[in-house]
């Protein structure tokens, strides 16, 4: 069944803290180390009506793209790479029934913020930068390299993603260092780097 889906929690500059799968009212649910943000708004969709391993193979990704703060990679409180959780969890009669409920009447408050954090996101230049700076000489295990290999694999984008894909690229190009490695950036990444991709 596509009833899972990945989400994001943001900062109020609008870069995420915190990539997670879930379904039902997950995404609104605090976690050990993590809470979700006050302000609804910062609490996203990113990708809806996916199978169980389809949102593990999404936040795999998600988490590789945007990198990790406890391994010095990237942004994120994730503490780890994704595509672990509760799957194959047995809920009981009462809690399926429940969860049936909630998903079947959502209250006027609920649709409103899915509505809201339905809207395309676009991050300004200064965050696109900092971003791109948390990720400067980022290393990934072999087992991360594999994990975003098979996430990767016969990955079809939907016309809607890729439009999104292109308004959030805009004004970026590529850089490359002479010495085969390429990043796409607003400005240039450091000194030895020029445009393009060779």
């Amino acid at each position: 069944m596509n009833e899972y889906y990945t989400y994001a929690y943001l900062r109020e500059d609008r870069t995420p803290y915190y990539i997670g799968k879930g379904t039902g009212k997950r995404i609104y649910s605090k976690r050990k180390y993590i809470k979700p943000p006050k302000d609804k708004l910062r609490i996203i969709f990113l990708k809806k009506n996916l199978t169980e391993e389809e949102a593990f193979r999404h936040e795999i990704y998600m988490i590789d793209v945007f990198g990790r703060k406890d391994l010095g990679t990237g942004i994120l409180h994730n503490r780890t790479d994704g595509g672990e959780g509760l799957s194959g969890a047995i809920r009981s009669d009462e809690t399926r029934r429940k969860i049936g409920d909630a998903n079947k009447n959502p209250s006027e408050e609920t649709r409103k913020r899915m509505s809201e954090s339905a809207k395309v996101k676009i991050f300004s230049e200064e965050t696109r930068k900092r971003m791109g700076e948390a990720k400067k000489g980022k290393n990934r295990s072999e087992e991360t390299r594999k994990k975003i290999s098979v996430a990767n694999k016969d990955k079809t984008l939907s016309k809607e993603t890729r439009r999104k894909l292109s308004v959030a690229k805009k004004g970026m190009k590529w850089w490359n260092d002479g010495c085969g490695n390429c990043k796409m950036m607003v400005e240039c990444p450091g000194n030895g780097w020029k445009p393009g991709r060779k």
